[in-house]
C-alpha cells in the first residue's frame, strides 16, 4: 500500500526498493555507497523531475559520501524519497534532504550492525547448527530461509516507515525496541550454541565408550562451561588461546 501523501507510482516505489538491494555493488572509497543510493533513487527522480537540469541536480545531492547498514539503509531510502517529493513541489529547501541523510546514516548503521550482525545472524546460525544432527544439509536452507524472511521484512517494513514518516523516522525506529530484541537473539544464540555442545559432548563420549567415554562427555561439557565463564569476564584472547593449547597437548598425551 502507498503510504498517504505520496504520489509516486507502486512500480516506481518497487523499482526503488529492488534497486536498493545492490546498494553495497558500486562501493567506492571515496563516496562508498554513494553510486548505490543514486542508482536506487534514479527511477523516483526520474518521475519527480521531469526537467533534465533539475534531475541532474537531485542526482547530484545524492553522489555526496554516504554509508549506512546496507540493510536499515530502506529507511534512508524512503526518507530521502519523501523529502524528495517536498523539494521537487518546492515545498523544502534541498539542504534538507542531505542533512536527513547525514543525521541518520551513523545512529541507523550502529543500530543495525547491532540487531543483524551480532543478534540475528549469531541466533539463526547457532540455532540451525543444533538442528544438523536430524537435517543434515536442509539446516543450511533453513538458516537462508529464516534469515532472509526476517531480512526482507525488516527491509520492506523500514522503506515503507521512511516513506510515511520522513523526520519523524527516528522515533518509530525507537519504537521498534531492536535493542533488546538483539538481547533475546542472543539469548537464543547462547542456549543453542549449548543444546549443540551438549549433544556432540555425549555423541563422543558415546563412540569413546566405556567409563573414559562419559569422562571425556563431562570434560567437553566442563570446558565449554570454563570457557564462557572466562569470556564473560573478559579474558584476553591470547590467555584463552594459550589456555586452548595447553589442554589439547595434556589431553593428547593423556588419550
Amino acid at each position: 500500500m502507498i503510504p498517504p501523501g505520496t504520489h509516486l507510482p507502486r512500480p516506481v516505489l518497487l523499482r526503488v526498493f529492488l534497486r536498493s538491494l545492490f546498494l553495497q555493488a558500486s562501493w567506492n572509497p571515496k563516496g562508498m555507497q554513494n553510486l548505490g543510493l543514486a542508482y536506487a533513487l534514479y527511477p523516483a527522480l526520474e518521475v519527480l523531475y521531469p526537467d533534465p537540469e533539475k534531475r541532474g541536480e537531485a542526482v547530484q545531492r545524492h553522489l555526496t559520501f554516504f554509508n549506512t547498514h546496507p540493510y536499515v539503509a530502506a529507511a534512508i531510502v524512503g526518507g530521502v524519497l519523501y523529502h524528495e517529493e517536498r523539494i521537487s513541489k518546492g515545498e523544502e529547501d534541498p539542504s534538507r534532504v542531505n542533512d536527513f541523510k547525514r543525521a541518520l546514516m551513523g545512529p541507523l548503521a550502529a543500530l543495525g550492525d547491532g540487531f543483524f550482525w551480532l543478534s540475528l545472524k549469531p541466533a539463526v546460525g547457532a540455532f540451525c547448527a543444533a538442528l544438523v544432527p536430524w537435517l543434515g544439509a536442509w539446516a543450511a536452507v533453513l538458516f537462508l530461509v529464516l534469515y532472509n524472511v526476517v531480512h526482507f521484512t525488516f527491509r520492506a517494513r523500514l522503506f515503507g516507515m521512511g516513506l510515511r514518516l520522513g523526520d519523524r523516522l527516528v522515533e518509530a525506529v525507537a519504537k521498534a525496541h531492536l535493542p533488546s530484541r538483539g538481547a533475546r537473539l542472543r539469548a537464543v544464540a547462547a542456549a543453542s550454541a549449548g543444546a549443540a555442545a551438549t549433544y556432540l559432548a555425549f555423541e563422543f563420549g558415546s563412540q569413546q565408550g566405556g567409563v573414559g567415554g562419559w569422562l571425556l562427555a563431562g570434560g567437553c561439557l566442563a570446558l565449554g562451561a570454563l570457557s564462557y565463564v572466562l569470556v564473560a569476564r573478559k579474558v584476553p584472547p591470547a590467555a584463552l588461546m594459550i589456555l586452548a593449547a595447553v589442554l589439547a597437548g595434556f589431553l593428547g598425551a593423556w588419550l
